[in-house]
């Protein structure tokens, strides 16, 4: 276990030490407390924050609170922009993301993707808690790689760690911890899209449960300028009508912040 600790905070003083200012993109998940907890043991330079989709479970705003408690690392927290989300809203319905990938994946970027870009606004580097085998999708990531969407570097120190590696770092160490993990919820997200899982199943089985597993992603980890397929090839999500909305989205933020200046 020390070693694998030890290769973390290889990696993250590497981030520190070639890409500053460097952030952590803290889900609050298991993978992300474990390096919660590293990054304060070392006091390494990296800002920490997390994105409140306005959906999150309760447990996940107790946990919130506990890490602002626990840890004299700050945690940012940012906020979808109200206007994408009661646009949003107006189109689908509250909760119109359980209609379509493409409706899903809409509300995914208003309350996830749009905030993230704010929050790695001037940064240089980002840190995640990915692992290699939480899904299908995350088979191919790198420990360290250029991250094109996002126009800066990526590192994803825990990438060969198991689960049980990440849970035995959390029970040696005492590290504060989402109680839905209690409940059979390995893989947290917004409420209305995360349930508890049955003994054999995927990890991620829980997350966005309706879908193919080959879909099962919010758009933060992944590029917006490939093609997702979905199921096995038989239908695919309209890259074009994603790339529209999120135009229109962009052209919405853009109109937000003149009005707001023009207030001022």
């Amino acid at each position: 276990m020390q070693q694998k600790i030890d290769q973390v905070v290889a990696v993250l003083q590497q981030a520190v030490r070639e890409f500053s200012p460097v952030c952590f993109a803290n889900s609050l998940g298991a993978e992300d407390m474990v390096l919660t907890d590293i990054i304060a043991k070392n006091q390494l330079n990296i800002e920490m924050f997390s994105l409140d989709t306005g959906r999150l479970p309760q447990e996940t705003y107790d946990l919130m609170q506990e890490v602002r408690k626990h840890y004299e690392t700050p945690l940012q927290v940012y906020f979808p922009n109200s206007t994408l989300v009661e646009t949003y809203v107006a189109q689908h319905g509250i909760n119109g993301f359980y209609d379509s990938v493409e409706n899903r994946k809409g509300c995914c970027f208003v309350r996830k993707v749009e905030p993230l870009r704010r929050a790695l606004s001037g940064k240089k580097a980002w840190v995640t808690g990915m692992r290699r085998d939480q899904a299908v999708t995350r088979g191919t990531l790198e420990v360290s790689a250029y991250d094109a969407d996002q126009g800066l570097q990526k590192f994803n120190p825990l990438l060969e760690w198991s689960n049980k590696e990440v849970w035995a770092y959390i029970r040696q160490y005492d590290v504060p911890y989402n109680k839905l993990h209690d409940q059979f919820y390995p893989s947290l997200g917004c409420a209305p899209c995360t349930r508890s899982i049955t003994p054999g199943e995927d990890i991620r089985a829980g997350r966005w449960w309706w879908e193919d597993p080959k879909n099962k992603e919010c758009g933060l980890h992944v590029s917006h300028g490939s093609q997702v397929a979905h199921g096995s090839g038989v239908q695919a999500v309209s890259n074009t009508s994603l790339q529209a909305s999120r135009e229109r989205i962009i052209e919405i933020v853009s109109q937000t912040n003149v009005k707001q200046e023009v207030s001022a």
